[in-house]
C-alpha cells in the first residue's frame, strides 16, 4: 500500500480528505477558473496555436497532476515562458521541415511528458540543482521582456515576427507606420483596466467595506471583465471592419483524445527543445511548489514531481494541447484563495471543461489585443532587475552569470540563453573553485580555535606553517594548492612542519591525491614534514585505501590544536637535546 501511495500521491490526500476541506477547494477552484480562462487563451496566442488549445492544455493536465503530483496547491497549465519556448521551438522546426504547426506543438508536449516521466523514474530530481537561481532569474527576466515586446504587434495591429529582441524590435520598427489606432486604443484600455485592478482596486474596495476575500475575488476577475467588455465593444461597434483582429470561431466541446502522429524525423528535430522545456518547466514548477509547501510545513517529492509534470504534459498531448508546467501566478492565487488539496485542481478542470463546452461561441469577438494585454500585464511581474544589483553587491560571479543569461536570451533567443547561462554558471564555478581560499592560521589566545592571521590576533610558531584550505581538493585546484604550499614554504625558510588543516575538505579526487603525494615528497626532500589535521571521516576512508598515509612524512591529527601542541613539544624536546649535546 505504501508503494502504491507513493506512485499515486492522490491516495494519501483522498484518504485524509475532510468535509471541511471542500469549501476551501471549491472557492479556490472558482477563482482559479475565472483567472485561467483568459490566461489559457492568451498563452495559446503566445504559443502560436489556436485559442481552444489553451483550454485543452488546462483541463486534463490539472487532472493528471492531481493524481500524480505531490504539491497540495500547485496549479498546472500553460505558462508564459514555456509558451514562448514552444513558439520558438515549433516555429523553428516548421520553418525548416514544413511540418504542421499544431501537430508539432502536440508532439512537443508528448516528448516533454515522456522525458519528464523517464527522469522521474530514473530519480533525476537532483537536476534542479544544476540550474542556479541567478541563471533562472535572469532567464525569466529576459523571457518576460521578449514576451512583452512580442505582444506589442497585437497591441499595434501590425505584422511583426522574431524570437529575440533584436529581430522583434527591427520588425516592429518597420511596421510601426501601419499601426491600427483602434486596436491600440482597445489594447491600451485593456491594460489600463488590468493595471488599475491589480494595484488600485483592492484598496478601494476595502475602503468601501468589502471583505478581503471578496475584494481579492473581484480583482482576480478583472481579466474576465476585460474580455467581456472588449468583446462587447468589438461586436457592437463592428471593430473587425476597422481592422481589429479577433479570435474568431472557437470550436465548442471537449477535446477528442488521440495520440500525436508519430513522425520520427519530426520528433528528433524537437528532442533538444523538448529537453530544455522539460528542465525549465520543472525548475519553475518545483521552485513554486517548494515555496508554497514550506508555508504550510508540507513537503514535495522532487522525483515524483517529475512524474506528475510528465503525466500533465502527456495528458495535454493526448487532449490536443501543448507543453505545460506549474505556474507561479495561478499557484499563488490557488494557495491564497484557500485551496487545501489537489481537489481544487480537479474542480478547476471541471470549470474549464464547462467553459470549453458552453462559452466558446462568445469568444468570436474577443480581440487579440485583449489577450496581448492579459499577457503583458501577467509577465510584467516576471521582469525583475533587482537580482542584478543584488548579485553585483554580493557575488560578481553570479552577476556575470545573470548578465550573460539576460544578454544572450535577448539577443539570441530563449534556448541559447538558457544554455549559455548554464554554461556560464559551470565555468564560473570551476574558475572559483580552481582558486580556493587558503589562509595561514594561528591559535586564538586562551582557546583551541584557529583563525586567519590577517583577520585576528593569533599565536603562531616560526617553525610550523598552519594552512587551512577552504575547498574540496580536485583536479581543477590541485596545481594551484600545490604551488601555494611551495610558495609559502619558500617565503618562510624556518619552517620544519606544514600542517594542512582540512575542515572544509569534503573530497579529494585522484588528481588532488597525486598532487599531495608530490607535495609530500618534495617537502620531505627539503627537510619539511607534511601533516594533516581535521580530516573528515569519508575523506579519511578514501585515503586509507591508498598508500598515501604510509608514505606521509608527518602525521594525521584529529584537531589542529592537537597538531600544534604535539609538534611544539617535539620541537622543544629537540632543542633540549641539542642544548644538552652542546654542553
Amino acid at each position: 500500500m505504501n508503494a502504491l501511495a507513493k506512485a499515486l500521491p492522490c491516495l494519501t490526500w483522498l484518504h485524509d480528505y475532510r468535509r471541511s476541506d471542500l469549501g476551501g477547494d471549491l472557492i479556490a477552484a472558482l477563482i482559479v477558473t475565472i483567472m485561467l480562462i483568459p490566461q489559457s487563451l492568451a498563452y495559446a496566442l503566445l504559443a502560436g496555436v489556436p485559442a481552444e488549445m489553451g483550454l485543452y492544455a488546462t483541463i486534463l493536465p490539472l487532472v493528471a497532476y492531481a493524481l500524480f503530483g505531490t504539491s497540495r496547491t500547485l496549479s498546472v497549465g500553460p505558462v508564459a515562458v514555456i509558451s514562448l519556448m514552444t513558439a520558438t521551438a515549433v516555429g523553428d522546426v516548421v520553418s525548416r521541415t514544413g511540418a504542421d504547426y499544431v501537430s508539432a506543438s502536440v508532439a512537443l508536449a508528448m516528448l516533454s511528458g515522456l522525458l519528464l516521466v523517464a527522469m522521474g523514474l530514473l530519480r533525476f530530481g537532483f537536476l534542479v540543482n544544476f540550474l542556479s537561481h541567478p541563471v533562472v532569474a535572469g532567464f525569466i527576466t529576459a523571457s518576460g521582456i521578449i514576451i512583452a515586446v512580442g505582444q506589442l504587434r497585437h497591441l499595434l495591429g501590425v505584422d511583426a515576427h522574431g524570437d529575440n529582441l533584436l529581430v522583434l524590435g527591427s520588425s516592429l520598427a518597420r511596421g510601426i507606420t501601419d499601426t491600427n489606432s483602434v486596436t491600440l486604443a482597445l489594447g491600451g484600455l485593456a491594460i489600463a483596466i488590468l493595471l488599475l485592478a491589480r494595484y488600485r482596486l483592492k484598496p478601494a474596495l476595502s475602503r468601501l467595506g468589502l471583505s478581503p476575500r471578496l475584494s481579492d475575488f473581484v480583482c482576480k476577475s478583472s481579466p474576465v471583465v476585460v474580455v467581456i467588455l472588449t468583446s462587447l465593444l468589438a461586436w457592437s461597434l463592428s471593430l473587425a471592419d476597422r481592422g481589429v483582429a479577433l479570435v474568431g470561431s472557437v470550436p465548442s466541446g471537449l477535446p477528442a483524445l488521440s495520440l500525436p502522429v508519430f513522425d520520427p524525423a519530426l520528433w528528433l528535430e524537437l528532442l533538444d527543445s523538448a529537453l530544455l522545456i522539460s528542465i525549465i518547466g520543472y525548475v519553475e514548477s518545483v521552485s513554486v511548489g517548494k515555496t508554497l509547501a514550506a508555508k504550510r510545513r508540507q513537503r514535495i517529492d522532487a522525483n515524483q514531481e517529475l512524474i506528475g509534470l510528465g503525466a500533465a504534459n502527456l495528458a495535454s498531448s493526448v487532449s490536443g494541447g501543448f507543453p505545460v508546467t506549474g505556474g507561479f501566478s495561478r499557484s499563488v492565487v490557488n494557495f491564497d484563495a484557500g485551496a487545501v488539496t489537489p481537489a481544487a485542481g480537479l474542480f478547476a478542470a471541471g470549470g474549464i471543461a464547462l467553459a470549453a463546452m458552453f462559452l466558446t461561441p462568445f469568444l468570436y469577438y474577443l480581440p487579440n489585443a485583449t489577450l496581448a494585454a492579459v499577457i503583458i500585464v501577467a509577465v510584467w511581474q516576471l521582469i525583475d532587475f533587482s537580482h542584478l544589483t543584488r548579485a553585483w553587491r554580493y557575488a560578481r560571479a553570479d552577476f556575470l552569470a545573470i548578465a550573460i543569461t539576460i544578454g544572450v536570451t535577448l539577443v539570441q533567443g530563449v534556448e541559447m540563453g538558457v544554455l549559455c547561462g548554464v554554461a556560464a554558471s559551470i565555468v564560473l564555478h570551476l574558475y572559483e573553485t580552481s582558486r580556493p581560499h587558503m589562509a595561514v592560521v594561528g591559535e586564538v589566545p586562551g582557546t583551541e580555535h584557529f583563525r586567519n592571521i590577517e583577520r585576528h590576533k593569533v599565536v603562531t610558531h616560526d617553525n610550523i606553517l598552519s594552512l587551512r584550505v577552504d575547498e574540496s581538493l580536485y583536479f581543477a585546484n590541485a596545481t594551484y594548492i600545490e604551488d601555494a604550499i611551495y610558495r609559502l614554504v619558500a617565503e618562510n625558510p624556518g619552517v620544519t612542519d606544514v600542517v594542512l588543516m582540512c575542515p572544509a575538505v569534503n573530497a579529494i579526487d585522484l588528481s588532488a591525491l597525486e598532487s599531495l603525494e608530490s607535495v609530500n615528497q618534495q617537502l620531505d626532500e627539503s627537510g619539511v614534514r607534511l601533516h594533516l589535521s581535521e580530516v573528515k571521516g569519508p575523506v579519511m576512508d578514501c585515503l586509507r585505501k591508498t598508500d598515501f598515509v604510509e608514505h606521509l612524512s608527518g602525521e594525521i591529527f584529529l584537531t589542529q590544536h592537537q597538531a600544534i601542541e604535539t609538534l611544539s613539544k617535539k620541537q622543544s624536546s629537540r632543542h633540549l637535546t641539542l642544548a644538552s649535546q652542546a654542553s
